[in-house]
């Protein structure tokens, strides 16, 4: 089973493409995704990378976490699961 890694304090410029190579040297990248802004589609300068094992995720933090990427330096860490969403239509709070 692969792992999700979070990848943070990329450059703007930065694409699923030059993160994807970048990570393949620590094994076989299943995915890479850059997050973007829904309105500009600008890059908001992070994205995920998923490893097809956890010992390949576990290298890739390892060498890749705090090293200089595109004149950034990354960090580099296990992703987490995204909170669920509150329920908005009564301002995230209970009705009485």
């Amino acid at each position: 089973m692969g792992k999700k890694l979070y990848i943070g304090n990329l450059s703007y410029n930065t694409t699923e493409e030059t993160l994807q190579n970048y990570f393949s040297a620590f094994g076989n990248v299943v995915s890479a995704k850059i997050i973007k802004d829904r309105d500009s589609g600008n890059s908001k300068g992070f994205g995920f990378v998923e490893m097809a094992s956890d010992e390949e995720a576990a290298e890739a933090i390892d060498k890749a976490n705090g090293k200089t990427f595109e004149g950034r330096a990354m960090r580099v860490n296990e992703a987490m699961d995204k909170p669920p969403r509150r329920d908005n239509k009564s301002g995230g709070y209970n009705s009485w």
